[in-house]
């Protein structure tokens, strides 16, 4: 029996975007970041209340500030005192995992979805994604872009505008396109 393309795509099968249940949960996860996206500041408990309803998990004393796009909310996961500044991209086709205590500074993208290189294949629609995981109390800088399959670990620094292809270490600081190490940071 052929699998879904929902069941597909979270078992990191390739899949099709296009199928009417997938498009279904992303009209879904736009119409909630929408209103957060709309809503008054102020209104923590408001926004609180469609964080959760949008993502997979939003712990405690955490805080995204507006705008945040993502794919369908459900994949994202996002642990206790976290702070994310504006302008989140998350691409959650994959699971996405953000740590307690995590910092994530503007316009931070994490990029779970992949695209075929053979050009039918992109023709024809086919994806598919790889998790991107945020250890605990790393501190990603503005413009940070994290590519599918990347973890990085607890207590990493990634300065503003890296590109992070690769896993990185606990307790690192890591610069550039792509990120590299250039120092261990002391425990």
């Amino acid at each position: 029996m052929p699998q879904s393309m929902r069941a597909r795509m979270l078992a990191g099968l390739p899949y099709r975007a296009d199928d009417p249940a997938l498009v279904a949960e992303s009209r879904r996860a736009r119409a909630l970041t929408h209103r957060l996206n709309a809503a008054d500041p102020a209104d923590e408990a408001g926004r609180r209340d469609l964080l959760v309803a949008l993502l997979g998990g939003f712990g405690a004393d955490s805080q995204i500030r507006s705008p945040l796009h993502c794919d369908y909310g459900y994949q994202t996961f996002v642990g206790d005192r976290v702070f994310v500044n504006v302008g989140l991209v998350c691409l959650d086709v994959a699971r996405v995992t953000i740590g307690d205590d995590a910092q994530l500074g503007p316009y931070v993208q994490l990029l779970t979805a992949t695209h075929p290189l053979e050009p039918a294949e992109r023709r024809a629609k086919w994806e598919s994604a790889a998790p991107v995981t945020v250890g605990a109390n790393a501190w990603l800088g503005g413009g940070v872009t994290v590519c599918p399959g990347v973890t990085i670990g607890p207590d990493t620094v990634v300065g503003a505008g890296a590109v992070v292809t690769r896993d990185l270490p606990a307790g690192v600081l890591a610069v550039g396109n792509p990120a590299r190490v250039v120092r261990r940071l002391a425990p």
